[in-house]
């Protein structure tokens, strides 16, 4: 009598007795969308009308190792116009690009020099996590104090000619200023992208941002005393359009 009550339950467990069951989850998690190939480019100028504001001067008598790399009177380089055309425009896609793509972060460090006691260069992007070499060219103390709203912040000494500090910011943010508190006229500012979709205007207020997929961006140009400006471009895959801003006379 025992035989029929155990082949019932030997079916039970091999046709149904694990229906109930719940499966493992998947931890795997998804791999993010990859960056997808493009071959546009946009490039541009950014102009300013009128006429320029006058920079300040800087007295550096008393930093006699600094004022001896500069040649007539030291300004502050706030607003470079040449020809009509602006320096140090930070040129970034602000909005456009494919949703949930992951760009590959660049190893290698981005370099911001002390030398003559000024920022060199002024205006720089970086990708999100790429490293920032910050170096002391000068024979003297300077101070690089970081100064975000959406990254951690920080402020370090370099008190000796030669010396190198690498930082790294983990949250796209334009822009983070750069200060030093031993030299209050050192001012620098650094775009930090999650795309690598931007430049900087250089002595012709031109710029070149390449290796767009195909689209219609909207790009912003910021400029740390004449403000910002936007337009809408579009670009087929393997052209190229132009993007020009305009800026005036501060008020």
């Amino acid at each position: 009598m025992r035989y029929p009550i155990l082949c019932g339950a030997l079916l039970l467990a091999a046709c149904g007795g694990d229906r109930g069951a719940t499966p493992a989850a998947d931890t795997t998690a998804a791999a993010a969308a990859p960056a997808p190939a493009g071959s546009a480019t946009i490039t541009g100028t950014v102009r300013f009308s009128g006429t320029a504001p006058a920079n300040p001067a800087i007295d550096m008598s008393e930093e006699a190792a600094c004022q001896a790399k500069h040649t007539g009177v030291i300004t502050d380089p706030q607003v470079v116009v040449t020809n009509g055309m602006v320096s140090n425009g930070f040129v970034y896609v602000k909005s456009g690009l494919p949703a949930g793509v992951t760009y590959p972060t660049p190893t290698t460090p981005v370099v911001i020099d002390q030398n003559g006691c000024l920022y060199t260069p002024r205006v720089f992007g970086v990708m999100a996590g790429q490293p920032i070499e910050i170096r002391n060219s000068d024979p003297v103390l300077h101070n690089i104090k970081a100064v975000p709203t959406a990254n951690r912040g920080f402020n370090i000494s370099q008190p000796s000619q030669g010396m190198t500090t690498t930082r790294t910011f983990t949250t796209a943010e334009v822009m983070v200023p750069f200060e030093c508190n031993v030299h209050g006229w050192m001012n620098a500012w650094v775009g930090v992208m999650t795309h690598p979709f931007y430049a900087t205007s250089g002595a012709d207020g031109g710029f070149s941002i390449q290796g767009l997929p195909a689209g219609t961006y909207e790009l912003e140009a910021w400029h740390e005393k004449l403000g910002t400006r936007t337009i809408s471009v579009t670009v087929a895959e393997g052209g190229s359009a132009t993007a020009e801003f305009s800026f005036g006379p501060t008020t």
